[in-house]
This record gives structure tokens, sequence and C-alpha cells, in this order.
């Protein structure tokens, strides 16, 4: 740093640190708004802030290049706008060149349209790689911002923080004991569909982003789908640098009310049991801060069970594997989702998400070591599951309501003149205290047990599922010789209901049936996947085919639960006759069916197949999920391949 550099490097900190002051009071002001308070404040203000600006061409030119290099056009603009994905760019390489020992910047995946996807490591000790961090057993806290790219705090908060603790000796500090990895926009493609309303729900910036990727895939419903480029590079990222802790920064869409910010954290109300403590810790810990400055926080999504309706109250369950907070729990890591109220403006949203990413580290510094110990045993106790019942779905148990403050506004729900249903409007100038109905218990709807040796993937399937737990970090072992005569249990699906349409450009499938063991053989080349595995429950969640973002409920084998082959009604009724004149047992169970069934009496296809059904020619592959869970180690097997690490 040169000598004009060095004279004019305090009096910039203090000018920038009294034009940070000018912004939080318009912030904290604009919280009043709806009073008029800062309509009347509002021209003093900007005059003593242009005065102050009056002192710009007072300072050297390279000291005012680099200091604003390193702001963002949020923080330049007083937040009424965000910058573009070249600002995100270059902010990212200039931390990087400002702070060379504490900051990386890097690539870890490209866009479908070409664009470099970015992340920032940070480390006070310079711990900016997965192999150093996992050397020096420091916890990775990964904050994910623009997931949703209209919903783009995140972004301008996070660089704002970083750059106030990054120019600080001592607030840097809290960067001693854990490596933050910062994704400042992962929808890089749906960040440049940038234009004014494309939140219409949402109170600023001007112009954004959109929700979904280039391709149109909503990233926050594909984690564990893993569909999209954008995905699959994030997984990666994820398996290199294995984060403890994981948050993703949004803003919501719904009604409008008072609070300002919502924190949903798991494990909570599922996962490992150890886990749940310090997700509930943390959780409560974050809200208290934020509380402190002045925010209003939920620990749940504010979301109507009528999403017009604040009458009919919230229910707050289980986030299933698809979303970003409900994948990590299953990888034994926690999971923070941060959803900053749309209705409150921009400057007052970035606030709070700043401070909340700012107690993420306090407290990560606090206690991450131990929290990266328990995750680490909870690792250990995942492996030694096997035969135990393990969650697939929740459901909040509708009759455990309970009522809570709600800090809301005066509404009404009149006939509208334009659509002709019942409208819901609020008035902001009239807050109002809500008896809230939250109904938060819950209680698994859907449980398996672990099986007691792992699963079987059939070499016709090993191609399609093995990129795919790849993908996740789940072991397997590639089984190079036939497996003979041996003891499976297979799942044959009584019930087959494909989705009427589709969603994220698949068509989901919902099945019904059971596990029964059978005797099976299978060719060279299957994939034997153990049990005894860290990611046990996300390996169930892929493979189950009932759970509900299983590999078969995303329609990913709808093939198998196809027909293929058929018989035609004059054969049908032809083989009928034969096989009723050949078997007594055969005629007494038809005619009881016809008895007792009258829906089936009446369904002349339903009889001929109930003898399509027992005839040679009936496909017996037909709604045979085709991988086998196994409770004994088939003797071709070598032991050795379930303890993989």
């Amino acid at each position: 740093m040169d000598d004009a550099m060095l004279n004019w490097a305090q009096p910039l900190s203090q000018l920038e640190a009294f034009f940070e002051g000018w912004i939080d009071g318009i912030m904290k002001l604009q919280q009043f708004s709806c009073c008029g308070i800062l309509n009347t404040l509002a021209p003093m203000l900007r005059t003593a802030l242009l005065a102050s600006l009056a002192l710009l061409p007072l300072l050297p030119t390279k000291a005012l290049a680099r200091d604003l290099s390193l702001s963002t056009l949020a923080e330049q603009s007083e937040f009424r706008k965000t910058g573009r994905y070249d600002e995100m760019v270059a902010l990212c390489e200039a931390f990087a060149h400002r702070w060379p020992q504490q900051a990386r910047c890097f690539d870890f995946g490209i866009s479908p349209e070409g664009r470099a996807m970015k992340a920032l490591a940070v480390s006070n000790r310079g711990l900016l790689t997965p192999q150093s961090a996992r050397a020096a057993d420091v916890p990775v806290v990964l904050v994910q911002g623009g997931i949703h790219a209209g919903e783009i705090d995140g972004k301008d908060a996070v660089f704002w923080l970083l750059r106030q603790l990054l120019e600080d000796e001592n607030t840097r500090r809290v960067l001693d004991e854990q490596v933050l990895l910062f994704v400042p926009v992962f929808n890089v493609d749906g960040h440049e569909q940038f234009r004014a309303w494309q939140r219409p729900n949402q109170r600023g910036p001007e112009e954004t982003g959109f929700r979904t990727t280039a391709q149109r895939y909503n990233l926050n419903r594909d984690y564990v789908k893993a569909d999209s480029i954008e995905m699959q590079a994030m997984l990666q990222l994820v398996n290199e640098w294995d984060p403890l802790i994981m948050m993703d920064l949004h803003a919501t869409n719904g009604a409008q009310f008072q609070h300002d910010i919502a924190l949903i954290a798991e494990p909570v109300k599922s996962g490992d049991l150890a886990l749940r403590e310090i997700g509930r810790t943390l959780r409560d810990a974050i809200l208290d801060d934020l509380r402190k400055h002045g925010s209003r926080p939920l620990p749940f999504y504010p979301s109507f069970d009528e999403h017009d309706n604040p009458a009919s109250g919230i229910s707050a369950g289980v986030p299933t594997a698809r979303y970003s907070h409900g994948y990590f729990v299953l990888r034994n890591r926690l999971g923070l989702l941060v959803e900053t109220h749309s209705w409150r403006s921009y400057p007052e949203r970035v606030r709070a998400t700043r401070h909340t990413v700012e107690s993420l580290l306090q407290q990560t510094a606090r206690h991450g070591r131990q929290w990266l110990h328990e995750a680490h045993q909870a690792d250990q106790r995942a492996r030694q599951m096997t035969g135990q019942p393990i969650p697939l779905a929740w459901q909040v148990l509708p009759d455990a309501v309970r009522h809570i403050e709600f800090q809301g506004y005066a509404w009404q729900r009149t006939p509208s003149d334009v659509s002709g249903a019942l409208m819901t409007r609020y008035d902001e100038s009239h807050p109002e205290v809500w008896s809230m109905p939250l109904r938060d218990e819950v209680r698994p709807s859907l449980q398996e047990n672990v099986p007691a040796a792992g699963y079987l993937i059939p070499v016709a399937w090993a191609a399609v599922l093995a990129p795919h737990l790849d993908r996740h970090g789940i072991h397997y072992q590639r089984i190079d010789h036939a497996i003979e005569t041996f003891s499976a249990e297979v799942f044959r699906a009584t019930r087959v209901q494909p989705a009427a349409q589709s969603m994220e450009g698949r068509q989901r499938m919902q099945l019904a049936g059971q596990w029964q063991p059978e005797v099976r053989n299978e060719a060279a080349g299957a994939l034997f996947v153990p049990s005894a595995q860290p990611k046990i429950r996300l390996l169930m969640q892929i493979l189950e085919p009932l759970a509900p973002d299983s590999f078969a409920s995303w329609g990913g084998m709808n093939t198998v639960f196809e027909r293929k082959e058929y018989m035609e009604d004059y054969v049908a009724e032809e083989q009928a006759r034969r096989m009723l004149a050949a078997s007594p047992a055969l005629k007494r169970e038809f005619e009881a069916r016809l008895q007792s069934d009258p829906e089936f009496a009446a369904s002349s296809q339903a009889r001929l197949e109930f003898f399509y059904r027992r005839h040679p020619a009936w496909d017996e592959n037909l709604d045979r999920y085709p991988v086998l869970r196994l409770q004994h180690l088939p003797a071709d097997i070598s032991p050795l391949a379930s303890e993989q690490p």
C-alpha cells in the first residue's frame, strides 16, 4: 500500500462507517413508513447525506476505487437496486484480491448458459481448501444465496457483512475456528433474467432475476433428484467440503403481516436425536439475536393452511428431501432455511438477513467444533442402524392445535367484483395481534426398517442409479460375477397412480404395495449398496419406493409400471373357460369374488384380468420394483463390501 493509501485509509473507513450509519437509520425509519414518519424526515436525511457526499472529491481516487470495489450496488443505491451477475463475479474476485490470506474465489460449476458458478471461501486462518479445513478439524458453514434469483437478499447482505468483518482484525476473528463457504448466487442464469415485476408479491429491489433456471428448474425442489446441471455442481461442492451447517437464504411469498423473517431448522423434528438438540439450540440462539436487533422472527414458515385465509392457521411439518433444509438432515448435518418476509422493504430484509448470518457465524465460532464432533458421532450411529425403523414421511397432527400471538394487520374477506371469489385484503395502517392456530406436532406417517445387509441394484439399472448415488456421496460396490439362488425382498406394487400433470419435468408416480420374500438370481454387474454407512437415511429416501422423494416417486422407473403386453379379450375369454373347467378351486374363487365384490362383478375387464393374472402369459415383471432389499448377505458377495468408509 502506497503512502497516499496509508494516509487516507483511516478517514475512508470513518466515512464508510458514517454512510452505513445513515443507511442503517434509513432502514430503521422505513419500518414506520406506514405512519408517515419517513416522508417527514426523508428530506432532512437526504440533505445531510448529500452534504457528506460532497467530501468524496477530496479523497484520493485510488483509495476511493479500492473501497467502492467492495461495496454492492444495493448499498450504493440505498438498497433500491441489486447488482447484476458481473458485479457478483467482480466482488468475489475483489475480496480474494484484497484479502488473499483470508479469502479464495473459485468456480464450482458452469451453468447451462455458460456462466461460472462462484463460491467464496473465507477463513481467518487461511483454511481455504476442503483438505485444509478437514485437516484442521474446523466446521465449514455453507451460506447459499440466490437459489431463487428473485429472492436475492442474501447476496447483498453477506457481501456487506463480509466486508465489515474482514476490514477489522478483531471482528474477523469470528472466522478463526470455521470456514465460511459463500455462494452469492446459486441460480446464475435465473439471476440474469433481469427485469421489474419478477416478484409481484415482493417489495424491492426495483429489478431482480427469476425464480427458476434457464431450463426452468426450481432448484429448491431438486436436491435429491438432482436433475439440473446447477444442482449436480452444488452436490459436488457439498461432497468436497462436507459443510456442517447449510443456510439457504430466501424471501417468502404469502400474506401481509408484521413479522420480518422466519428461520426453519432441521434436525429439530427429524433426524439424529442428538443433532436435534443442536439444531434447536442453534435456531433459538439466532432467533434471540434477531429479537435484540429489533426483528420479529418466527421459527416456522408463515404459510396459512388456506393460503389466503389467516383464520385457517399454520401447519409446521417436516420438509422432504427435495428441499435444502430437508436434504442436509439426511446427511447428519444441519440445514437452516431463512425466509425474510417479502412485504417488508428491501433494506429491512437485507438487514435482517445480515444479522441472521452474523449470528450463525458467532454461534459456530463458540460451539462449532463441539457440534462437528457430534455430527461425526451421528455418522457412526447411522452406520449401526440396521434393523431399526427410519421415518420416510411425516404428518402434522391436525387435532394438536395451540394458539400463538401472531403480529398481523387488520384484514377482511369480501366478495370481489373482479374475480367473483372471496378476496382477502390487509390494512397495514392498523397493526393487530392475531390468535393464530398453530399445528406443529408431527409423527411418522411412513417408516421402514433399515435392511440388515443393504440393497441390490440389478445390472439393468446400475448405469442409471450409479451416477445418482455418486452425486450424493453414497457408497456401493459393483459385483463382477453372477449371484445365484439367494434370498431377497421384492417390492410389488398393488396400486399405481401416475400424476395427472408433470412436475419439474417429471411425471411423478404414487405407489402402494409391500415387500415380499423371494428367491432371486442376478447377472454380473449388479450394485450392492450396504446399509452400514453414514448416509443411510438419505439412501433409504432414494431407494425405498414409497418415500415421497424416492427415485421411483419422481418417475425415474415409470417404465416398470407400464403394461407392455396384453391378451385380447376373445383370447382371455377362451382361456378363462379352459381354466375354470380344469380347476374347481379356481371356479369357487371366481364365483365367491362375484358375490362379494359388486364392482368386480360389474366390470368385464376386471373379470377377464382375474384369469389373465393367473395365466402363464401374465408378465410377472410388471409392477415389480427392480431394486432388491437384502436382510442377509448372499454368499457370492464379500462381507467386506458392506464395510466401506
